[in-house]
């Protein structure tokens, strides 16, 4: 499917998307997760350009997973939060409820349930993972597998202050039109970066959470 085509599907209903993502997405865990050498398809926050990996001399090594929940809305919606000024990783930005890997977790599944739960009250008996998105490598050492669920509408949030400011939803069919995915560059440390930006309102959505949402578009629609 294209992209024009994509942006005219329909995707704003619940039942389309929740069919497609269950028929493109599986709950097997990429051994690449915890095996950096492992053959597997990754992406991450130089994807746009492979290559500049070696050259900024960083790597990926700590897993860990996030939650990307689409609440089951007439018009769906995804639920993101805004970090805390204080974390000593990506502050201030707006994120998904995730975190680390802990040796207790029984799958990535689990540990995104947990930071869910522990980050904004999100109750994990009104999620159904679906489906895990690629494997994203980020500059701050972390490897991400993101886990894609249905989230049920009545939820009543309790966010943890240390960690969250802010959870807020954005309608799921602006994220997954091709029209909204801005290709940004910016240097670090002397280096130019390009990245994905999707600006909703007030609201500046970049770096690894737009990135995600892209491989969301692509796994589910653009496959």
């Amino acid at each position: 499917m294209n992209e024009h085509s994509a942006m005219s599907s329909g995707i704003a209903a619940a039942s389309g998307f929740f069919e497609r993502a269950r028929n493109r997405l599986r709950l097997d865990v990429p051994p690449a997760l915890t095996d950096p050498t492992a053959q597997g398809i990754r992406r991450g926050d130089l994807d746009l350009d492979p290559t500049l990996w070696e050259r900024a001399g960083v790597s990926a090594t700590k897993p860990a997973a996030v939650l990307v929940p689409i609440v089951d809305r007439t018009r769906p919606t995804v639920l993101l939060t805004q970090r805390t000024a204080e974390l000593a990783s990506h502050a201030g930005q707006i994120a998904f409820p995730g975190g680390s890997i802990d040796l207790d977790d029984e799958s990535p599944v689990a540990a995104a349930l947990r930071e869910a739960e522990e980050e904004v009250g999100l109750p994990p008996m009104l999620v159904e993972p679906i489906g895990y998105l690629d494997l994203y490598l980020t500059f701050s050492g972390f490897r991400i597998l993101p886990t894609v669920a249905r989230v049920k509408p009545d939820f009543s949030l309790a966010l943890n202050p240390s960690e969250v400011t802010e959870a807020f939803e954005v309608p799921l069919d602006f994220l997954m039109q091709p029209a909204n995915h801005q290709r940004k560059t910016r240097d670090w440390k002397g280096i130019t970066r390009e990245y994905y930006a999707m600006p909703y309102g007030e609201r500046y959505i970049w770096g690894i959470t737009a990135g995600i949402l892209r491989n969301l578009y692509e796994r589910v629609y653009a496959a």
